[in-house]
């Protein structure tokens, strides 16, 4: 398969008459794209705001991000979810690159909403904070989770597919700066300067514990707990096969702009053909009873072996019982003779003394740490916020409590609720230093 990205380098973003891109400024038609927002009858509030790098902003409920894009050939966006089903990954994508469509809660947050400071050493913590956001703000309806700590957030995550797709479809006639092309040959084409390299695989594990639909990562628009590990070619997952759930604490989330923008995934491809032969991907899942993990850590050996995997990454999309299937599946990979690199948080307590993982093995002795969801910040008032500062301490956010905004603006919270801030994909900021 074969797919072109076609880069369009946003180096501001502002409002007027026409929604459209000229000399790296994105132009937003602010009542035309909240036409798009609002189709939706569910949403009764909206406004769309624009936040910068550097400026003295905090975000927050952050319940989704998202990249301007827009599909040129070869397929739709968002297939089986608010576009029809058919295969990703082939012809050309046009993105805007910089910017992000970010889905803020205008009052109610949850468990898995998150937060971003634009500037202060809370950015430090997370990539978005570099981006230029277009902050869709809005509320709905949906009386029935509003007071939910769990929420589906399901208008609102809509409403910004919809409004990301409106955005990008700006550049769909125009050349793009930079094209970038990824392609994967069948196993079966790929010549033997290829075939002689180590063979690798990457295991995505999305979050799809929960048996309620509507809170759990996307495949094609099929709800991931109830698929068994699939074999998926990189560029499907590049080209927006995978939509992010509901449900993860914020820290440890994959949005759907990380999907599509994974790096380890782009870096994979990179050095396809130079240093290693990349097998592709195997999505799997995170489960909740031991049956089910031992189900899909075997499923995963399976497709490993038959693929001719010598080496995996495993990347686990959050923490806590997900432990278990990272370890499990990792456990088999080794069996299997499979060398396996694994990626993931911790939660080690605020200390950073307790035990990293829930389940531990001597055979996951190769352990990329993107950080510690414990981690203690405190954060400085800033001058705007955007969306509600009180639903941190007031509605479940995973990394808030009672008390935890004080008068004066400033925050005291866990890192578990700064969005997407550990960034399993790749996409971050920080390491780990022994002392």
């Amino acid at each position: 398969m074969r797919l072109e990205i076609g880069n369009f380098y946003v180096r501001d973003v502002i409002f007027g008459e026409a929604t459209s891109y000229r000399d790296g400024v994105l132009t937003i038609n602010k009542e035309e794209a909240l036409q798009v927002v609002c189709e939706d009858d569910h949403i009764t509030d909206a406004d769309i705001v624009i936040a910068k790098p550097g400026e003295p902003v905090r975000i927050t409920p952050v319940k989704e991000a998202i990249e301007p894009r827009c599909k040129v050939s070869g397929g739709v966006m968002f297939p089986g979810v608010i576009n029809k089903l058919v295969p990703a990954g082939s012809g050309r994508t046009h993105a805007l690159k910089g910017s992000c469509v970010l889905v803020v809660g205008k009052h109610w947050g949850g468990f898995q909403d998150g937060l971003i400071d634009m500037s202060g050493p809370a950015a430090k913590q997370t990539m978005f904070s570099q981006l230029l956001n277009i902050c869709l703000v809005a509320d709905t309806d949906e009386e029935f989770e509003r007071h939910e700590q769990q929420k589906k957030n399901k208008a609102l995550r809509w409403a910004g597919m919809r409004l990301a797709e409106y955005i990008g479809q700006c550049v769909k006639e125009l050349e793009p700066e930079e094209l970038e092309v990824y392609e994967s040959l069948p196993l079966n084409q790929r010549g033997p300067e290829v075939s002689r390299l180590p063979s690798v695989v990457y295991v995505l594990q999305l979050q799809s514990q929960m048996l309620d639909e509507g809170y759990n990562a996307l495949v094609y628009g099929w709800d991931a707990n109830h698929m068994l590990p699939t074999f998926l070619n990189p560029t499907e997952l590049l080209d927006g096969a995978v939509i992010s759930g509901s449900f993860m604490p914020c820290s440890s989330k994959i949005s759907t702009y990380q999907h599509v923008n994974n790096a380890t995934i782009k870096r994979l491809m990179k050095e396809h053909g130079q240093t290693v032969n990349f097998l592709g991907v195997i999505l799997s899942n995170l489960n909740v009873q031991l049956e089910q993990k031992t189900r899909s850590a075997q499923f995963v050996r399976q497709l490993a072996t038959s693929l001719g995997a010598e080496g995996a990454i495993v990347c686990e999309e959050g923490y806590g019982n997900p432990d278990a299937d990272f370890i499990l599946v990792i456990n088999e990979l080794v069996d299997a003779g499979i060398k396996v690199v694994g990626i993931t948080n911790e939660c080690t307590g605020r200390d950073g003394r307790s035990q990293s993982l829930v389940d531990l093995s001597e055979k996951a002795d190769a352990i990329v740490s993107t950080g510690n969801v414990s981690q203690l910040l405190r954060l400085p008032p800033m001058e705007t916020v955007i969306g509600e500062l009180e639903s941190l301490a007031r509605d479940g956010n995973s990394g808030g409590w009672e008390g935890c905004v004080f008068p004066d603006g400033s925050v005291e919270m866990e890192n578990n609720g700064m969005f997407c801030s550990d960034a399993n994909t790749g996409e971050h900021y920080k390491t780990v230093v022994e002392y």
